[in-house]
Formats: structure tokens, sequence, C-alpha cells
């Protein structure tokens, strides 16, 4: 494959505790977009797909189907197995945003050796997250 693909093939996936506060929570600090919803039991939701831009992450509540294989950091101790890597505009005002809606700060934005500028935070349930300028499938 050769070029920027505008069609993601890789959708990381999460399952949260409380799936229905953290799309509110990913869309307002993050800048996340509702792409689709679907209800579970009550008060739980059984899939959800979010945008940012041609990217889409897809979350579920910790209590689906796949709450056997996988769980929420806040359910292993505060210890994820992942993250997730967004790239942004601006590093330094997405971090701002994150901050005021209450993101905890891994890592304070920075120039990275390799290009681009980013910041690393955990959201409300522990799930970290890397956003930064740097884009892997620009010419180098």
């Amino acid at each position: 494959m050769t070029g920027p693909r505008t069609t993601p093939t890789v959708v990381p996936t999460m399952l949260y505790e409380d799936a229905p506060a953290a799309i509110d929570w990913l869309c307002a600090a993050f800048g996340f977009e509702s792409h689709l919803v679907v209800a579970g039991e009550p008060g739980t939701i059984a899939h959800a797909q979010l945008t940012y831009g041609n990217g889409m992450i897809m979350l579920g509540s910790a209590s689906n189907e796949y709450g056997s294989l996988i769980k929420p950091p806040a359910l292993l101790g505060g210890v994820g197995s992942h993250s997730v890597f967004v790239i942004v505009p601006d590093a330094d005002e997405h971090h701002d945003r994150a901050l005021a809606a209450g993101a905890k700060t891994i890592s304070q934005p920075r120039d990275q050796d390799y290009g681009g500028r980013g910041y690393g935070c955990t959201d409300p349930e522990g799930h970290l997250w890397y956003f930064g300028t740097y884009d892997p499938w620009a010419a180098t």
C-alpha cells in the first residue's frame, strides 16, 4: 500500500464501566463525535462508534459479551494493556481542552525527536491516550 488511506482499517476498541458517561466525556474532552450508539441493558452501551477526523474508536460497557476477555483499567488496578494515538492539529490546545475536562496528564506537551509535538493523558476510567501532531502517513 502506498500513500495515506482515507478509510481506517484498524479501529481500537475498549470497554468502560460507565460507557454512556465515557461517550459524553470523550466527545467533550477529546473532540470525538458520536457516529453510532447502540444501547444495551438499561444504563449500558452494547456498541458505540466515535470518530475523530477519518479515525474511529469503538467502545461498549464492561458488562457486554467481551467483558470476560478484556477489562477497563479501573478493574485491573489502574493498569491498561494498550494506548491509543490520535493525530491532532494542535497538541497544546488539545491538551488544555482535555485537562480542563478532567483528563490526567501523563506527559506534558513536548516536541518529539522523531517529529511532531504531543502529550499523554488518561481519561476518567484510566485508559491511556496519546495526542500529537506527528503524522506517520506524511511523506518523510
